[in-house]
């Protein structure tokens, strides 16, 4: 069991620090387990930073990635190149843009 437990802490601990590198509290990082507790079994190498490092590209900035994130963390959960991109190059080809 406490072998168990290390392995829980291992994989949370760098998920936790990612978020709090964000900018998020300690009350922000809890409630984005509980709203989305998939988001315990995201790959933080093949998901979680790929997506963030993709949401900085388009311009925004670490506090609003973590506003977005806290507000609605199953976007983690989909598809880079299947889901979250082709949405933006649609809302971009519709004329839709960004924080100036």
């Amino acid at each position: 069991r406490l072998l168990g437990f290390r392995r829980i802490k291992e994989t949370l601990k760098p998920i936790v620090q990612l978020l709090k590198d964000l900018g998020m509290e300690d009350l922000q990082v809890a409630k984005v387990f509980t709203k989305f507790p998939r988001f315990l079994g995201l790959s933080l190498e093949e998901k979680l930073e790929p997506t963030v490092h993709w949401l900085k590209g388009l311009g925004m900035e670490d506090r609003q990635v973590a506003k977005v994130l806290s507000q609605f963390p199953q976007l983690l959960s989909c598809s880079l190149e299947e889901t979250m991109k082709p949405a933006v190059w649609w809302l971009k080809d519709l004329g839709v843009e960004g924080p100036q």
